[in-house]
């Protein structure tokens, strides 16, 4: 199993900046993909941002330019740094990781809430 625990959110005005952190542990060894999706208030959860197991990073279009997702590996953390924040990104953001075990299980963080003010 995976255990993922978001931290990081809170209230920010439009055009600053937030730094939201996930604490991955368990069995990692064959982990596909993990990163970030989101939820905002009456949509679906759309993704977000994310690493490959080789390392290759990607983000959504609508947070291009603005999010970057890094890793940290002596801290098993995966980060995402939320710039030019605007009302839009208000929602609650979820950390997961898609492991293949050997069948794919995907686990989730609890979500943290950001809001953005305008």
């Amino acid at each position: 199993q995976v255990q993922l625990v978001e931290s990081g959110g809170g209230l920010v005005q439009a055009g600053g900046s937030l730094r939201l952190s996930c604490a991955v542990s368990g069995r990692l060894l064959n982990i596909i993909d993990l990163g970030w999706h989101r939820q905002a208030p009456g949509k679906e959860r759309e993704f977000v941002a994310l690493f490959t197991r080789d390392d290759t990073s990607t983000v959504a279009d609508s947070v291009k330019g603005r999010f970057v997702i890094s890793r940290d590996y002596a801290k098993s953390t995966v980060e995402l740094q939320m710039n030019s924040v605007k009302p839009g990104d208000t929602a609650v953001y979820y950390c997961y990781a898609r492991v293949s075990e050997p069948w794919v299980n995907t686990y989730w963080g609890q979500g943290t809430q950001v809001t953005v003010s305008s």
